[in-house]
């Protein structure tokens, strides 16, 4: 197997993050192209956005939550997608997947509508930390209903798959897909490969081909930015960044901390067993180096 170079080509300049650039490709309808293309190698058809419902990525001012991106888009069939890009550690994050996934439902039904007005749901996560353990870089997740005892999946009715326009009843409920960009070794193989080696890097080699990477080589250049948007850009690289330098001192005092209280817990369980031998106070300290009123608490 060659390098990353070596299978992917000339490596191409460096084009802006895809967390900013959501945020301009949204703006119009005439740019959704490049999103229209990420989603549709991502779910292997063709996707189309109509609508931008509600963004978190629209902000562009010091207020921002930089270390996100949240918006919620819908396709010309209705259907809702959320797209979210998790730049940091989060401990909850898959209750935050969930809990994305039911407000839109609650959002979107209306009162007094029928349950089957209830549009399908797609939850995509553009994540840069560890999320889990796993082997792989993408994960999809649906619903299914299989029988306790004889193992089948539980399936629509005829009716059911005309009246909802769905073949299995797991194409009801939210469908969830978890890009973990970090776990991607750079080399493209796929269309969506190739979108996630830009995610990853922000470069895009001169023969990637995959739909929409085009949108972002035309249109999503820094040094095309307007100069007051670079320098907000440059903000929230410096804000990732810095960002990431706290969490990853924090990972290491947790660590350091975890191994001295592991070090005093072992030396107190030595001084309990030496107290019950009958060694004395000043015996035991010496033993332990714990204080007199350590051991004597014992």
């Amino acid at each position: 197997m060659g390098t990353a170079k070596e299978e992917n080509g000339k490596e191409g300049q460096n084009y802006i993050r895809f967390d900013w650039a959501i945020k301009r490709l949204l703006r119009n309808k005439a740019d959704f192209g490049a999103v229209n293309g990420l989603l549709s190698c991502l779910f292997e058809k063709q996707i189309f956005i109509t609508t931008v419902l509600e963004s978190e990525g629209n902000q562009e001012d010091e207020s921002d939550k930089f270390n996100r991106v949240d918006v919620l888009v819908e396709d010309e069939n209705g259907e809702k997608i959320i797209i979210e890009i998790q730049n940091n550690y989060q401990v909850d994050y898959y209750h935050r997947m969930l809990y994305g996934v039911s407000k839109v439902v609650c959002d979107y039904l209306k009162k007094g509508d029928r349950y089957d007005k209830i549009k399908k749901i797609y939850s995509i996560s553009i994540v840069y930390f560890e999320l889990g353990h796993g082997n792989d870089y993408v994960y999809f997740g649906n619903t299914e209903f299989r029988g306790k005892h004889t193992k089948d999946i539980l399936e629509l009715t005829p009716t059911q798959k005309t009246r909802y326009n769905r073949e299995k009843v797991g194409d009801i409920f939210p469908d969830y897909c978890v890009l973990r960009v970090e776990n991607f070794d750079e080399i493209a193989k796929t269309p969506l490969d190739e979108w996630i080696y830009y995610l990853k890097t922000t470069k895009i080699p001169d023969n990637f081909t995959a739909q929409g990477l085009d949108e972002i080589r035309t249109k999503q250049k820094i040094e095309d930015l307007p100069e007051e948007e670079k320098k907000a850009y440059y903000r929230h690289l410096d804000q990732v960044s810095y960002e990431e330098g706290v969490i990853e001192h924090n990972r290491s005092e947790a660590k350091r901390e975890g191994r001295v209280e592991g070090r005093v817990e072992e030396r107190l369980e030595i001084a309990k067993n030496a107290k019950a031998l009958g060694l004395t106070i000043e015996q035991i300290q010496k033993l332990t180096n714990l204080s007199i009123e350590e051991i004597e608490e014992l």
